[in-house]
């Protein structure tokens, strides 16, 4: 039992950056990007092709450069050639899958089993003890999460969250929202990939398919918690959701797991089926408390 709250705790802190990632594109700049999967492979690819190179930590770094870079090109085609923004997240994406072939010297996977990580290294300064994976990734993830809430307040934060509310009005304003979505998806992606570099050195490998889906359970992750966090809106509550949330979600999944409850043929199936039960939540909870007031009002009329 120890060992899956272990687990789902050390995971659930790693995949929140990117929850709070789709927390800056979706909910913040109302913006669909779909560049998550592959960005999440590019952080990883660089991370662990650094770290092959001796230098772990400097690879959490080039990966946070590569996601902003990735994030670029998809500000560019979306404010400047015209490209809707879910299409310009789908050819950011495509492309990248030939780049992170790439970086891993054209090999469709790369081990570290031999080699030091971010992880090993925390380890032997003796902090945390078995708790070494958790201690690190947790202050990492609570570095961005209060990094964000800071930024979001600043001048720039502000504008692009003007930018997201309505960029009609931004336009007329002296705010350039070009620039607002230029910035705000360069942070958003930089995150995703520092959550692939972070796996990608956990786990001492790096995979060209690790990325399938990771929007999907992400924006479930937000959901999630932002369902379990019920209450007024607020971007605190909304940056805390991103960590509740893929907390629980990997809770679940551990425990599925752990009790093999179902087969390990069917864990694509029961992801999403909690997907799609994440993601219904919100309207079926609305539903729910709309026929219960139809139902109180038709009693008070008979």
């Amino acid at each position: 039992m120890l060992f899956i709250i272990q687990t789902a705790l050390t995971l659930g802190c790693t995949y929140a950056l990117v929850a709070l990632a789709l927390f800056l594109s979706y909910r913040v700049l109302d913006i669909a990007d779909l560049t998550t999967d592959g960005c999440f492979v590019l952080g990883m690819a660089v991370s662990v092709t650094s770290a092959l190179a001796g230098h772990p930590v400097l690879g959490l770094f080039l990966a946070l450069l590569a996601g902003a870079a990735a994030g670029s090109v998809t500000a560019f085609l979306q404010t400047r050639m015209g490209v809707p923004s879910i299409l310009a997240g789908i050819v950011t994406n495509t492309g990248l899958y030939t780049i992170n072939l790439m970086v891993m010297g054209w090999s469709s996977n790369a081990s570290l089993l031999k080699q030091a990580t971010v992880y090993t290294m925390f380890r032997d300064l003796g902090i945390g003890g078995s708790w070494s994976q958790l201690v690190l990734s947790g202050a990492i993830t609570l570095i961005c999460m209060l990094g964000v809430r800071w930024f979001l307040t600043t001048r720039i934060g502000l504008s692009i969250r003007a930018t997201g509310d309505n960029r009609e009005m931004v336009s007329a304003s002296s705010i350039n929202p070009r620039f607002t979505i230029l910035v705000g998806l360069m942070i958003a992606n930089s995150f995703t990939a520092l959550s692939g570099a972070l796996i990608g050195q956990m786990q001492k490998s790096a995979d060209i398919n690790s990325g399938t889906g990771i929007v999907v359970i992400g924006l479930a992750c937000l959901i999630i918690g932002e369902t379990v966090l019920n209450g007024r809106r607020s971007i605190r509550r909304n940056i805390a959701a991103c960590l509740v949330g893929n907390i629980i979600y990997r809770f679940i999944y551990a425990l599925i797991l752990q009790t093999r409850v179902l087969p390990i043929e069917c864990l694509k199936l029961m992801t999403a089926v909690i997907v799609a039960l994440a993601i219904a939540a919100p309207t079926v909870k609305d539903n729910a408390a709309l026929m219960l007031r139809i139902r109180k009002e038709r009693d008070g009329t008979c």
